[in-house]
């Protein structure tokens, strides 16, 4: 199976390509990124890179047709990925997390032979009130990140009618340690600031509800969809992955930390605005389809991966939501350097 990784050198990316190496053994792997992460290295073992069996360096929006055709299976994972990225380049976000994705889709030649994974997110459910979303109810996107995955989610189902393998995977809120660490994710931001600052501050009220899974667990999902036959969902398949135990109000969630993470104390600013996105999510659909494929990984496994991994990263500074470690100090600082232009491109 020769597979195509898009956006291989963020977060989730080397997470999947080390998983995929050890589950997808006849696997040839190729990562296709622009590269805007790619020195935000967090780890020194050996790089996920490295298992890849070719790099390609490119911007989705340039992909080419000869190029996307040759590969059995397409992941989506290139995204401008979090909402204040996506607040401050917004119509970016659009070009490349919408249009940019289908410009992959769009220059195969025949779709009946591909099987696409594209990384969707639970944030499209926006504020989803007290009962948990299916893959049937309305939905709500409150940000341009999610506007965007819900474009593409359509637009995946309209090319269903050519019988490809489509699957959508609504990921829950990601976590965990990576070779290219994120710290503006919330678990992620809670170890962190225990760690180095012995305090968890949580600035609104806390209680919007989130789902989590970590980023082994969405690994696990990707090797399931694209090994998934269209008898079992379908030629398209939206599916939210994430599991009921991992669900917490971001106040509870905080306590948790504090409870694995000795010492720690947990202030929670009562008076503060509550945060619009809140949404529980359903998850029977992905135990019916994926019962082999379920999240494996605890909340105090991954909390203490983060501590042992964070605890070897040298030079983290207390104040490191304005550091390299938060995906929209990095754009800036590439921008300020004129490195990159205001489209995202590379001058």
């Amino acid at each position: 199976m020769k597979i195509l990784i898009t956006g291989n050198l963020g977060y989730l990316g080397p997470v999947v390509v080390r998983h995929l190496r050890e589950t997808i053994k006849d696997a040839y792997i190729v990562g296709y990124d622009t590269g805007y992460f790619s020195h935000c290295l967090t780890t020194s073992d050996r790089l996920a890179d490295t298992m890849c069996d070719q790099q390609v360096f490119g911007d989705l929006r340039d992909i080419t047709r000869e190029f996307v055709s040759q590969f059995d299976g397409i992941v989506l994972l290139a995204a401008i990925s979090n909402d204040p990225m996506g607040e401050k380049f917004a119509e970016v976000t659009d070009e490349i997390n919408h249009k940019g994705c289908l410009n992959v889709i769009e220059k195969i030649d025949d779709l009946s032979s591909k099987t696409i994974v594209f990384a969707s997110s639970c944030s499209m459910y926006g504020a989803g009130g007290d009962e948990p979303r299916k893959e049937t109810d309305t939905l709500n996107p409150l940000t341009a990140y999610a506007r965007s995955k819900v474009d593409v989610e359509q637009a995946l189902e309209n090319m269903a009618a050519h019988k490809p393998v489509i699957t959508s995977l609504r990921f829950s809120t990601a976590c965990g340690m990576s070779d290219r660490l994120r710290l503006d994710l919330v678990l992620n931001d809670f170890v962190a600031s225990a760690m180095l600052k012995g305090e968890i501050e949580v600035l609104s009220d806390g209680t919007p509800w989130r789902p989590l899974i970590a980023v082994k667990d969405m690994a696990r999902a990707i090797e399931w969809a694209l090994l998934r036959k269209a008898d079992n969902g379908g030629h398209y398949l939206a599916v939210n992955v994430g599991s009921d135990e991992w669900t917490y109000q971001i106040k509870q969630l905080a306590r948790a930390v504090g409870e694995i993470i000795p010492d720690v104390n947990v202030k929670i600013n009562s008076a503060g605005q509550p945060d619009k996105r809140s949404y529980k999510v359903d998850f029977t659909s992905y135990k019916k389809h994926a019962p082999h494929h379920q999240p494996q990984c605890s909340l105090e496994d991954t909390v203490k991966e983060l501590v042992d991994g964070i605890a070897q990263i040298s030079g983290i500074p207390q104040n490191f939501r304005d550091s390299g470690y938060v995906r929209l100090s990095v754009l800036n600082d590439l921008i300020e350097k004129k490195l990159l232009n205001s489209k995202l491109y590379w001058n």
